[in-house]
């Protein structure tokens, strides 16, 4: 059975394909443990909701540091090596959580163990930079066009399958015990190494004839700068997509953390119903995802935005009306909104589609060779934008409640496609 039907099977991009696809497996089952993080941090750490900001703006913040990491990247010849080296010195601290304590009387103090769980998750997230955008560049050196969008989406269907199952029995393992992330997480720092590992031995090229580097650390810092404003000036359609994915990433940012403590405090979820809800949608993510693929392919990434961004406004409002249409009913030990479910299947049509056009969007304003460029440019700006979201979606939240944030973001998400859509039809 040939993988590629619509082409003769080409063992380089076979191979890119299995080594992709086993390090999806693998950090599936950390993203389907991290998936709880949030939850954990509010509910069984006490945590607040501004504390609970910060940790999930680190996850983004941290794309901020691209300017200096991509020079350093362009410096290192051996980009296999590392993705390892980074794999292991961000994930390797994930193991100090098997000495957290398991006493919910500690974490109502005043004690650093809160402080400890943010710099660890901050460390490994300074990974991000590092290995995303090389994911983009090893995969685009390894599939061909017409592969690519299905190839990619494939692996992906397979990473959420793995949170979805990882995630349900964390979920479990969680309401019997609370503290059991003093043992899960420890698992997932191997685990993480491992997937690094994996990705590394993607076969990769370095582009032929390129100059060696000789300007400075600083002067090359200066000149990535100018580059990555070159590329928005250059590239129109480009520079659009980046201005609706800014009012995109506000509305992800300020509301994703909301919904944590809307579970928390409005909802009153126990730990296996958040497990549903933050994973079931993964069920819809997963049949889509192929279709998802061969979509992005055939529309580009503008049009492909807008069914994103609806997506994600329809779920923000769906999660506001439980608020005023709370019937539900309980079954397996999972509290069961009306609206919530309907909320979920939107969020699965937001994740099938997001995973793609996060990952790999950029990839369709540019040649093979700039992949890699403009995934940098993508990335940094989502670390800017993190400056500023979350904090503010936090503030509107604190000030005037969940209804006027959830609002706000689906405002910011129709202007997003807004935008989406006078580029494309400008461009028509």
């Amino acid at each position: 059975m040939k993988l590629f039907p619509k082409h003769e099977n080409s063992p380089r991009e076979k191979i890119a394909f299995r080594l992709h696809l086993i390090y999806s497996i693998l950090e599936g089952f950390l993203l389907g443990v991290f998936a709880l993080n949030e939850f954990i941090f509010i509910k069984s750490m006490n945590r607040s909701s501004f504390e609970l900001g910060l940790l999930f703006q680190f996850s983004l913040l941290v794309f901020l540091f691209l300017f200096f990491i991509n020079e350093f990247i362009k410096r290192i010849k051996d980009k296999p090596k590392l993705i390892f080296i980074t794999g292991l010195v961000t994930r390797a601290p994930l193991f100090l959580f098997f000495f957290f304590p398991g006493d919910s009387e500690i974490y109502r103090g005043d004690g650093l163990y809160h402080v400890w769980f943010l710099a660890i998750f901050f460390v490994y997230y300074m990974g991000n930079p590092i290995i995303f955008p090389h994911i983009n560049y090893f995969l685009r050196n390894s599939y061909r066009n017409e592969n690519f969008g299905f190839l990619y989406s494939y692996s992906t269907s397979v990473n959420k399958l793995v949170m979805l199952v990882v995630t349900f029995g964390y979920g479990i393992w969680l309401d019997y015990d609370p503290f059991a992330f003093r043992f899960v997480l420890p698992m997932t720092s191997v685990t993480g190494i491992v997937s690094a590992w994996f990705l590394s031995k993607i076969p990769y090229r370095a582009v032929p004839g390129k100059k060696p580097i000789t300007m400075g650390l600083y002067r090359s810092i200066r000149t990535s700068a100018v580059n990555m404003v070159k590329v928005l000036r250059n590239n129109r359609p480009f520079l659009m997509f980046q201005i609706a994915f800014m009012f995109y990433g506000y509305a992800f940012m300020a509301s994703t953390p909301v919904v944590t403590i809307f579970y928390k405090d409005v909802l009153d979820l126990n730990y296996m119903s958040v497990a549903f809800y933050r994973n079931a949608y993964n069920i819809v993510a997963i049949v889509l995802l192929p279709f998802a693929g061969r979509f992005l392919d055939r529309v580009g990434a503008g049009r492909f935005g807008i069914v994103t961004f609806l997506s994600l406004a329809f779920y923000f409002v769906f999660v506001t009306l439980t608020q005023y249409f709370p019937a539900h009913f309980e079954a397996w030990g999972i509290s069961f909104f009306w609206s919530m479910l309907i909320a979920t299947t939107f969020h699965g049509a937001f994740a099938a589609t997001m995973a793609l056009l996060w990952n790999i969007g950029s990839a369709y304003f540019c040649s093979k060779e700039d992949s890699g460029e403009y995934q940098n440019v993508h990335l940094f700006l989502t670390g800017f934008r993190a400056i500023y979201s979350t904090v503010i979606g936090i503030y509107v939240f604190e000030l005037i409640g969940y209804t006027a944030n959830f609002l706000v973001s689906i405002g910011s998400l129709g202007v997003g496609v807004v935008i989406l859509y006078l580029s494309f039809k400008r461009k028509k």
